[in-house]
């Protein structure tokens, strides 16, 4: 799969990859620059070519450029995180 840009949503408090006219996304709620992640979104069209993970990467990437933390409410993430030990050290 080719890279994507990672297009941060500010006004609807997502993470977006925009592809062949869709978008996969990642919603979150900022709690005092803790960021807890409430969705992870592939459509259809985009699923089994590991957008999610691709796409979380990116995000948890970014979250830590900008020194926030996350805090994982969707499953997906929850999953993530237990699988990827080096991001943990966000966990906030």
């Amino acid at each position: 799969m080719a890279e994507h840009t990672l297009i941060h949503n500010q006004d609807e408090n997502k993470y977006e990859y925009h592809i062949d006219g869709h978008i996969a996304y990642i919603t979150y709620d900022n709690q005092n620059g803790v960021l807890h992640i409430t969705h992870t979104i592939v459509p259809e069209e985009l699923a089994g070519k590991g957008l999610a993970k691709i796409l979380t990467i990116d995000v948890m990437n970014e979250i830590e450029k900008q020194q926030l933390k996350v805090q994982p409410k969707c499953s997906y993430t929850v999953a993530f995180m237990e699988k990827n030990p080096d991001y943990q050290r966000l966990l906030g």
